[in-house]
């Protein structure tokens, strides 16, 4: 009965979010291709692998899980591209949300000295598939009173179509300061998503409809407080359909050794929960773990309705003399 009752709080969040069908991330800086592809190439080298895991309330039939794999490099032309897949599987009724993007940004809109002010325009594009594995499906008439379910039982419900796949474009702009040695370092951005707005194809008849476009604007500051001390605010606003996200919150990085920064910090989004976050920089490797405390309706009914997220990126250098260039990118 718990299971029951939990699944239709669950299902009513999903209407009550009235659309929202993207996944998200609390590390969201993590995987700059899910953010705005404006950040693709935003990086202190020449290129970089990024990986993010998050799993969503795991005590909940299955829950939710995310798992996001992202690559971009930096070239001498003013462009950047870059390439990133991710893959969401949701419940015990198989469904899975697969992303495939390529990007490009144009880097050369440059000014202030040593042209360290930056305003960077991207496109992406790609394909969208969402699927269903059937054979994990438990329809109501392979139910009786007297034997409850029964997997041998041939359903009359029919699925003629369990998967859809789509191509899918988006576009985005940044501006960054990326001047070393001052005080504040401001990185703004807005990028929008599924600006072809794809036809969902799970639904059918004069309502058929659309995936909503994605609008996401996000900012912070880096604030540098000496002696390798930082502390770096940011917020996200997300609008999709009439669902929107907001998030806000810091986190503060400190110089341990030569080669190695602690982060700690945390983010609130509001009406849904509290991200403490940790993490830390070694050499060309940055790792991070935050973990959602759920502070809505869902929580209190679930009571471990919470999540957790785990990143690693890697930057790297062709040329390793320049390996000291102090160059402050937008990103966590």
């Amino acid at each position: 009965m718990k299971r029951i009752l939990l699944a239709i709080l669950a299902t009513a969040s999903c209407f009550m979010a009235k659309a929202q069908v993207d996944p998200h991330f609390s590390e969201y800086y993590v995987y700059p291709s899910w953010l705005n592809p404006a950040l693709t190439g935003a990086i202190d080298g020449d290129y970089r692998i990024s990986a993010i895991y998050r799993n969503q309330w795991g005590s909940i039939a299955s829950g939710f899980s995310t798992i996001g794999l992202s690559g971009d490099v930096v070239t001498n032309k003013n462009l950047n591209f870059g390439a990133s897949i991710l893959q969401q599987t949701a419940g015990n009724g198989g469904y899975t949300y697969l992303t495939a993007y390529a990007s490009v940004a144009y880097t050369g809109v440059r000014f202030g000295l040593e042209g360290n002010q930056r305003l960077v325009f991207a496109l992406q594009g790609g394909l969208i598939q969402r699927r269903f594995n059937t054979s994990k499906f438990q329809l109501g008439d392979q139910w009786t009173p007297s034997a409850g379910y029964s997997p041998s039982t041939v359903t009359s419900d029919i699925i003629a179509s369990p998967s859809s796949s789509t191509f899918d474009a988006g576009a985005g702009i940044a501006y960054y300061d990326a001047s070393p040695n001052k005080k504040a370092n401001l990185f703004l951005g807005f990028s929008a998503s599924h600006l072809t707005q794809p036809d969902d194809r799970f639904t059918s008849g004069a309502t058929k409809g659309r995936l909503p476009i994605r609008y996401t604007a996000h900012g912070g500051v880096k604030l540098n407080l000496g002696s390798g001390f930082s502390i770096t605010p940011n917020l996200l606003y997300l609008r999709q359909g009439t669902a929107e996200e907001k998030m806000a919150g810091a986190y503060a990085q400190v110089r341990a050794t030569d080669n190695v920064d602690v982060m700690l910090g945390a983010n609130y989004r509001f009406k849904d929960a509290i991200v403490p976050f940790a993490g830390f920089y070694y050499k060309s490797f940055t790792l991070g773990l935050s973990y959602d405390i759920n502070s809505s309706d869902l929580g209190r009914a679930a009571g471990s309705a919470n999540s957790f997220e785990l990143s690693l990126s890697w930057t790297g250098r062709k040329n390793k003399e320049l390996a000291g260039k102090n160059f402050v990118c937008p990103r966590l």
